[in-house]
């Protein structure tokens, strides 16, 4: 077999198409590398971002901060609804108490003067009774129809005292009622209110009673 020998010139001419083919090939390496590589990133961030999301189903949606707020939002709520309720109240009692006759206010500051010195019950308890008013009829607060009648044979004023005692037996409301110049066998009948709210409930009890 003739082999003949490569020259110089046959030597340069294959140069540059293996250096072609070269340069194809780690072209094509490299793409397939970065392209393996994205992949491998993509998934290992994706399992990575998965694995630092913490389960949400057991957590309230408050911070404690926003916690210990709504609670003293509540406490607040609480405070303000009773003393709105005390307002009310105050309020219904006052409009109610406006319903009676300006006399009858008169009569009773009259009566507060005339039994302030007097000691013990007074000489007419006999002469006065006392009657509980539907709370329907005075906005649900606690009033009594005092009835005072003249049993005499002749003419007389009355002054009343009326408590309000709670569940111990203690006084937290005095009212004072009154009837002036009433005629033998004559009937006043003036209404004693108390101004306190509904609960607790108090007792109302006639403490005195002085005609004069």
């Amino acid at each position: 077999m003739n082999t003949k020998p490569l020259n110089s010139t046959s030597l340069r001419r294959g140069r540059p198409a293996a250096l072609v083919l070269a340069v194809v090939a780690a072209s094509t390496v490299a793409l397939v590398s970065c392209g393996d590589d994205n992949d491998d990133n993509d998934s290992n961030g994706s399992s990575s971002s998965q694995a630092a999301t913490p389960p949400t189903a057991s957590f309230s949606g408050m911070t404690p901060s926003a916690l210990k707020s709504a609670a003293s939002s509540a406490v607040e709520s609480a405070r303000a609804a009773a003393s709105a309720a005390a307002s009310s109240a105050s309020a219904a009692a006052s409009s109610f108490e406006a319903s009676v006759s300006a006399e009858v206010a008169r009569a009773s500051k009259d009566a507060q003067n005339e039994l302030k010195d007097v000691k013990g019950q007074g000489n007419a308890m006999s002469d006065v009774a006392m009657t509980g008013k539907p709370r329907a009829q005075t906005s649900g607060l606690l009033a009594v129809l005092v009835t005072i009648t003249n049993k005499t044979d002749k003419k007389a004023s009355y002054a009343v005292q009326v408590d309000f005692l709670d569940s111990s037996g203690k006084v937290v409301e005095t009212r004072y009622v009154g009837a002036e110049n009433l005629a033998p066998g004559a009937k006043a009948q003036p209404v004693a209110i108390s101004t306190k709210p509904p609960e607790p409930v108090l007792t109302p009890k006639l403490a005195k009673a002085q005609r004069y």
